[in-house]
């Protein structure tokens, strides 16, 4: 090599420091960096929030108001697609009234031929099975039941069997009679119409209910589908099923004595015990199972607000007391005879308690 040539540049050589200590990667440090500058710890450093029963009290305000949300939903679309009554049936009501204030709402149940609990071989129109007054207002309902067998002048057919008047003119005869029948300015603001063939499915949402039977039933077969029905005296368990044929024993031979009156005390108790397991814990985990089926069980004029509040009604004001119209039992046709003075009496407890 000629020593005159030029000498190799000299380059200095630079690596990084080694930080056997540091912690993560570089978008870690610049955190960290950025921490100091804004006086924030980074996430990464921060601790952990315990767990203290505050927060789990407000998880859990959080699931329950997300299942009584799902469930009110799922109510007012269920009463929104359901059918509602005939346009007769809503001009024969009156109205006024409220959930808060008070209204008189009519439930009928008919013996309509269809479904796989009728006797479809039975012959004639359908007659109203059940006949219940219900008197709903903020915090109280009170029930008047009015035999089916009760005699009673129907507009335009003379003196009959008040449930006659479901057959000659559905659910809007219906209404001018028991108005007519009972008077002393009784108006029905409401119309409930239960319906047999979905009724079994709200029981079963619910669990099932438990109802107070004051009798032994011994029923024999009725409807083409009960084969006999057996109910002990005292607290009975029911499903869906056996409480509609607790409802509708219209024969019991283990207490030969018993009327129709009977039988429309007991279709109250089975009201009183869907109130009941209403309140129940375990139909609170059912809810939404609930809120769908139960207004499929029913036809009606209320809409999903108007009817959530009677259900609310039942819930929390549904006494266990039973009112059936007393009336003397019977004539040589097997009518009820009702004088005006009992039945004065009625509707004036109907409307305004003892």
């Amino acid at each position: 090599m000629n020593d005159q040539d030029p000498a190799p540049p000299e380059y200095k050589v630079y690596r990084a420091r080694k930080r056997p200590l540091s912690r993560g990667t570089d978008l870690d440090a610049l955190r960290r960096r950025l921490s100091r500058v804004t006086g924030r710890e980074p996430e990464e450093d921060q601790p952990r929030r315990p767990i203290t029963p505050g927060r789990v009290l407000k998880w859990l305000a959080l699931a329950v108001a997300g299942w009584l949300l799902l469930s009110l939903i799922l109510f007012l679309v269920s009463a929104q697609i359901q059918d509602g009554v005939s346009d007769d049936a809503k001009r024969a009501l009156s109205s006024g009234g409220s959930m808060l204030g008070g209204t008189n709402i009519l439930v009928l149940g008919s013996d309509a031929r269809t479904g796989e609990s009728i006797d479809e071989s039975a012959s004639g129109p359908s007659r109203a099975d059940t006949i219940m007054l219900i008197h709903a207002e903020l915090g109280g309902v009170r029930k008047l039941s009015i035999p089916r067998d009760t005699e009673a002048e129907i507009p335009g057919h003379g003196s009959r069997k008040i449930n006659a008047a479901y057959a000659l003119g559905g659910p809007a005869l219906t209404i001018e009679t028991v108005e007519g029948f009972l008077g002393n300015g009784l108006k029905i603001n409401h119309l409930v119409e239960v319906d047999f063939e979905d009724f079994p499915s709200f029981i079963d949402a619910l669990g099932g209910i438990t109802v107070n039977n004051k009798t032994k039933i011994c029923s024999p077969p009725f409807d083409n589908f009960w084969k006999g029905l057996h109910f002990r005296k005292g607290e009975v368990d029911l499903d869906g099923t056996r409480a509609l044929g607790f409802a509708r024993v219209r024969k019991n031979p283990c207490a030969p004595g018993e009327d129709d009156r009977a039988r429309a005390a007991r279709q109250q108790e089975v009201l009183r015990a869907i109130g009941a397991q209403a309140k129940s814990p375990s139909t609170f985990f059912r809810l939404p199972w609930v809120s769908w089926q139960a207004p499929k069980a029913l036809e009606t004029d209320m809409k999903g607000p108007a009817l959530m509040g009677l259900f609310a009604d039942l819930a929390t004001g549904n006494s266990d007391e039973t009112d059936v119209l007393a009336g003397t039992c019977c004539d040589l046709e097997g009518d009820i005879q009702v004088s005006p003075g009992t039945r004065a009496d009625a509707v004036d407890k109907l409307l305004n308690g003892d």
